[in-house]
C-alpha cells in the first residue's frame, strides 16, 4: 500500500512540474501592467533614491547639480527590463492575468494602499520580537556561567 501511495505522489509531482513547465509565460506588457498596478514600476526611482547617499560617498565633493544631472540621466526602464524576466520565471500568463484582475478590484487596490503600513507594522513587530529573542539568549547564556558541571 505504501508503495502505491509513493508512486501516486511521484506521478502527481511529475505532472505538476510538467504543467508548470508548459505554462504560457507572461507577456512583458502584462507584467508591466502588474508592476504599474502594484506600484513596483516605481521601483527604479525608489532604488535610485536609496542608492543616492551611497553613490555620493564615491564623489563627496561633487556639487548637488552633478547628482541631479546624473540621476536625471539614469534610465529607469533599464531596471524594469532587468526585473521583468524574474516575474516571467516565477509567474505564468494566467497568474499575471489573475493578479492584474485582482489588483483592479476595490480590495486589491486597498491591499496596495495598505501594504506599506502593513510592512511597517510587521517590521516593528519583527524588531521587537528579535530584541526579545536576543534578551532570552542573553539570559539563558548568562545562566550557563552559574551552573557547575
Amino acid at each position: 500500500m505504501k508503495t502505491i501511495i509513493r508512486y501516486a505522489i511521484a506521478i502527481s509531482v511529475l505532472f505538476a512540474s510538467l504543467s508548470v513547465a508548459t505554462a504560457e509565460p507572461a507577456s512583458r506588457d502584462s507584467i508591466k501592467e502588474l508592476m504599474r498596478l502594484t506600484g513596483s514600476a516605481d521601483i527604479a526611482i525608489q532604488m535610485m533614491n536609496q542608492m543616492r547617499p551611497a553613490l555620493k560617498q564615491l564623489a563627496p565633493d561633487a556639487p548637488e547639480s552633478f547628482w541631479n544631472d546624473f540621476m536625471a540621466g539614469v534610465n529607469a526602464d533599464e531596471i524594469e527590463n532587468l526585473i521583468i524576466p524574474v516575474y516571467q520565471r516565477h509567474l505564468s500568463a494566467e497568474d499575471v492575468q489573475a493578479l492584474n484582475s485582482f489588483y483592479q478590484t476595490p480590495v486589491g487596490a486597498k491591499l496596495i494602499r495598505m501594504q506599506p503600513v502593513i510592512m511597517q507594522d510587521t517590521m516593528e513587530i519583527g524588531q521587537a520580537w528579535g530584541q526579545d529573542l536576543a534578551r532570552q539568549v542573553m539570559v539563558k547564556y548568562s545562566q550557563l556561567g552559574t551552573k557547575t558541571p
